[in-house]
């Protein structure tokens, strides 16, 4: 079984606006409104592909209950705890003539210790060993900097295999809790170790050292350029695809959905870069933080090019 984790989601609005000029008035020509977060965005992925999870976070008044709603619209399954406040919306601007895409993210209402820690108990009360716990995306105000070294820790001693999706001090506090498998892109990875990483040998570098730190999987993020996958004796390169780009928002939760889904379903190290670089390409082409559909995945898998690096 899968579980997600969300502990800052968010309402995703995705608005399209050609030729984005500040200091001036723009003109919106496309709007839609997503559930999202990071860990949502890996449960609404899993589904898409045929798996299930159940997603767990943290939510607050009205668009909470839009959240949550809208989830249940697409037969996720949910543990949410609702607190006081305001589910935050984030706002992605897509440049369609320019190519760019804009995020402008709210905070996100504030939490206390007492509710991460309840949340917590309703996770490890589902928990068997051997289940797959994906911690992914940023901590709303009030949550301690260690929070996730805590979750992945507790979650490990549960017998959980835990997917870390994080940055900054979050990722550096969660990897002292040995998560099984981290997914940072060469920024992030870059930030992690102190220097700029650029080519895939510098960063396929850096990824063994913390392999030898006790992470089994180091999942790297290229953009375009593709992914490095390593484990122990094992570093490949899988080349990016070259697909129409409706939203770069939500493809690296969709690789991070792919890789648990199949860890999840016994498939083998081959197949599981073929599937999470098929996954990461077909979530490209969508608009918004919507998932790709398992046909369109599947069109993709044949372009699927990857060897030892």
């Amino acid at each position: 079984m899968i579980y997600t984790v969300t502990l800052n989601p968010a309402l995703d609005k995705t608005v399209e606006i050609p030729n984005l000029t500040l200091d001036t008035v723009n003109r919106i020509t496309e709007m839609r409104t997503d559930p999202g977060g990071k860990g949502i965005n890996v449960s609404k992925v899993i589904a898409k592909l045929g798996g299930t999870s159940k997603a767990f976070g943290l939510l607050g008044g009205e668009s909470g209950r839009t959240i949550q709603s809208e989830l249940h619209q697409m037969g996720l399954s949910t543990s949410f705890r609702f607190l006081p406040g305001q589910t935050r919306t984030n706002l992605k601007i897509v440049d369609p003539v320019r190519h760019t895409n804009t995020d402008l993210n709210e905070p996100g209402m504030e939490v206390c210790e007492q509710d991460l820690n309840l949340l917590l108990h309703d996770l490890l009360s589902d928990l068997h060993p051997g289940d797959i716990v994906v911690l992914a995306g940023s901590l709303p105000a009030g949550a301690p900097r260690d929070t996730y070294r805590t979750w992945v820790s507790a979650c490990r001693s549960a017998g959980a295999k835990v997917f870390l999706d994080a940055d900054g001090d979050l990722l550096s506090e969660g990897l002292k809790g040995v998560p099984t498998l981290i997914k940072p892109n060469n920024d992030e990875l870059s930030r992690l170790v102190g220097r700029k990483l650029e080519t895939a040998a510098e960063l396929a570098e850096a990824a063994k050292g913390l392999l030898e730190a006790g992470v089994e999987r180091v999942v790297v993020s290229m953009g375009g350029r593709g992914a490095l996958y390593l484990r122990n004796g094992s570093t490949l390169y899988a080349e990016g695809l070259q697909v129409p780009v409706g939203s770069t928002v939500g493809a690296g939760d969709s690789v991070v959905a792919a890789l648990a889904f199949a860890e999840d379903t016994g498939l083998s190290e081959e197949e599981a870069v073929v599937l999470s670089t098929a996954t990461g390409a077909a979530n490209v082409m969508c608009s918004g933080t919507q998932a790709a559909e398992r046909a369109q995945v599947e069109a993709l898998m044949p372009r699927v090019v990857f060897h030892p690096l």
